[in-house]
This record gives C-alpha cells, structure tokens and sequence, in this order.
C-alpha cells in the first residue's frame, strides 16, 4: 500500500508542476494555457523521435499569425527561432514549401495558397508553377489544398474555387485570414489519403525517380504536418526528426500516427526534411529554443514561411503579445 501511495504522489506532484510522463516513451508538457506539448521515441518500424503540439483553439487569448509577405518575391526567408524570436510568440513552425531551393537567396516564392491576417500573397499554384522552376509534381499536387485559421480561431480546410481565375479565392468561400499549405492533404475525414502517380490528372506526375513503385511519400524523413480533430476545437502539429539517431517517418506512417493516436480528422503534409523546425519559448527567460534535433543547420533552416501561436501565460489572466 505504502508503494502504491507513493505512486499517487509522485504523479500528482508531476501533474502539479505541468510535466506528465506517460511512458517511458512519451514526456507530456503544458507549457503555456491551451498547449500541450508531447515528446514521443518510437522503435518500430525504426528509432524515431517526433513532436507533437496539441493547441486548444476554444483557449481565450490565443492566436496565431503566418509570415507575412515581404520584398520582390512572396516573403523573405527566416529561421523559425529567428521568427518566433521576432514576433514574441510561443510556438512557431516551418510550413510551405519553398523556391528556389537549394538557394542562398534571401527571398522566396511560397508554394502554393498563403494568407497573413488576412492579406493573399499567394496562389493556389499548378506544378510548376512558374517557368523559371523545376516541376515538384512528383511530391507537390497541382492546387493542394490548404488551411485557413480565421480571426476567432477556427479552423478550415480549403481548396481553390475555379470560377476565379487568379486561384485567390477558395471554397468553400469564406475571408482568408491565416492561410497554410503543403504537399497534399493526407488525412481526409479521418481517413489516411496518401496521394498516388496513377490517379493523373489529379494524382502526382511520375518521374524518372518516384513512381506507385518508389513513392516520395514513401521515404522516410523528418516531416512536418498540420491537422484538425473532428471537432474542430484541436490543431495538431507534428514534428518528426531525422537526426541523432532518429530515422525519420514516411508520410502515411505520419497520417497513421495522427489518426489514431490524435483523433486528427483531416490533415496536410507540410515542408520536411532539414527544415522541419518547431520552436518553443522558454515561460521563464521568453527565449527560444529549438525542441526539434536540426537534420539541417543547427540554428535551423531560413524558410520561407513560418506559423507561430501566441498563448496565455499558465494560472495567468494575462493576454499573449498580439502580433
């Protein structure tokens, strides 16, 4: 009884102090109202670290901002830290994809739809999207659908409205406020829909190296994506490493993990690799830190677009920096 009493304490005093170990492969965080933080190691199929953040949308106080655009092209390229840093925000991370890449060139074209507080720098984009850029048809769906946070934090996802031809307006036809897209939606109604090369004109544009028979999706790598429950009152962001002995995670091993582990009823497959980045400030000094083991720079790739979420200090009535 003494062994089981003492139990009960060491896990209310965990709970008391925000930090829950579920497992030994798992440490659960609260480090700001309305985020909860979870660190999981997985060792099948392979070792692998990931990051998930659990952000209740009905928490008030909370909001979120995209980068903004900036300069010739749609934005100017930055670190999530250096962005978080920026903004004074608690949680920031990486989100479209990006060219030109490979590139030391400080500006960025986004690929695909992007809004910032309600201003549209960006299309919904054909692959390529431009003459002066490569064809990412093999990993990026022509038109992907995308994500739009409104003002009052709800959650939507959107596709483009062909009745417009500027491919700046989306159905279903509400405001863009914060808008973010990726490769391709991979949960659909709580349903894993990895996109396939054999489903054209609607499906990916086989290459001499990706085909059904050696997807792109099928690779495992450190990976980023973003999806909402079927309640619409949680977003779920994934961070997945490849470095220091994580092996990375395909993208349906990715739609699998949201799925039944996150109730995630639909989900879009963000930029991976070495600029998967999540950033978490520090409650005490307002420092950022980077949770994520960098399979690219150590400080983090400049990206060309990074979301971040301001939330309410814990047991606090205080509101967040607005951005």
């Amino acid at each position: 009884m003494m062994r089981i009493r003492n139990q009960r304490h060491l896990l209310l005093a965990l709970c008391v102090s925000g930090v829950l170990m579920a497992r030994a492969a798992e440490i659960v965080t609260q480090p700001f109202a309305g985020i909860t933080l979870i660190a999981r190691s997985e060792v099948s199929p392979r070792n692998v670290r990931l990051h998930v953040v659990l952000v209740d949308l009905t928490t008030p106080g909370l909001s979120f901002k995209l980068t903004p655009p900036s300069g010739s092209r749609d934005t100017v390229r930055q670190t999530t830290l250096d962005f978080l840093t920026q903004e004074k925000a608690q949680i920031a991370l990486n989100v479209h994809f990006f060219v030109p890449f490979p590139s030391d060139e400080v500006e960025a074209n986004v690929v695909g739809f992007a809004a910032s507080q309600g201003k549209v720098y960006s299309p919904f984009e054909a692959q390529p999207f431009g003459s002066a850029y490569s064809d990412q048809s093999y990993a990026i769906m022509a038109y992907a659908p995308a994500l739009n946070i409104d003002e009052a934090n709800r959650v939507t996802l959107v596709r483009r409205d062909p009745d417009y031809a500027d491919n700046r307006h989306c159905l279903p036809r509400i405001v863009p406020w914060n808008v973010l897209s990726g490769s391709a939606q991979i949960v659909t109604d709580g349903v894993k829909t990895i996109p396939h090369y054999s489903h054209l004109p609607d499906g990916l544009k086989a290459s001499k190296t990706y085909s059904d028979n050696h997807s792109w999706y099928d690779l495992p790598r450190a990976r980023t994506a973003v999806g909402i429950t079927a309640d619409q009152k949680t977003l779920v962001l994934l961070a997945v490493e490849q470095a220091g002995g994580s092996a990375g995670m395909t993208v349906g091993e990715a739609a699998d993990l949201l799925i039944k582990d996150y109730r995630t009823a639909q989900a879009l497959n963000l930029d991976g690799g070495g600029s998967t980045t999540l950033v978490l400030q520090d409650s005490l000094t307002r420092t950022g830190r980077i949770v994520t083991t960098a399979s690219g720079p150590l400080r983090g790739r400049a990206v060309g677009s990074n979301l971040a979420i301001f939330a309410p200090a814990l047991r606090s009535a205080g509101m967040p920096p607005k951005p």
